[in-house]
């Protein structure tokens, strides 16, 4: 079957090139169907004796969360949240007005990175869109 593309199989780590690859397939004269989607998003990383807040953007693409600014927090003095010994998790919260959408959010104590699994981003983009097709309370 020549003509015929093999199937693009997606790890994590590829999951954002695989996405674009097959869109440049699907769409090679259209630049625009190529675009980034980020959402604003509230990170909370739970320790036990309290919780650390952070804003960041959401990439729907590669489930990197990207721009984390901390809200009361010097990460450069206290250190990553997750490389305490009191961390405990972390949990990012999507909202439309009044509705939220939380999920669970990986943190790297070593590169102070968060992202989403690929099946936890798959699961929020499902539960994004119905946050975002109703009108906002």
């Amino acid at each position: 079957m020549s003509g015929v593309a093999a199937p693009v199989f997606a790890t994590p780590l590829n999951l954002r090139s695989c996405l674009t690859q097959r869109a440049r397939r699907l769409f090679p004269n259209d630049n625009e169907s190529l675009m980034d989607l980020k959402l604003p998003i509230l990170i909370i990383d739970e320790l036990s004796e309290g919780e650390v807040r952070a804003r960041g953007e959401l990439d729907l693409a590669s489930g990197e969360i990207r721009n984390v600014r901390y809200e009361g927090y010097d990460v450069q003095v206290q250190g990553v949240p997750a490389a305490h010994a009191e961390y405990e998790f972390s949990m990012g919260i999507l909202s439309n007005g009044a509705r939220e959408v939380e999920f669970r959010v990986e943190a790297d104590a070593l590169s102070g990175r968060y992202s989403l699994t690929a099946s936890e981003l798959l699961e929020v983009k499902g539960r994004a869109a119905k946050l975002f097709s109703q009108a906002p309370r």
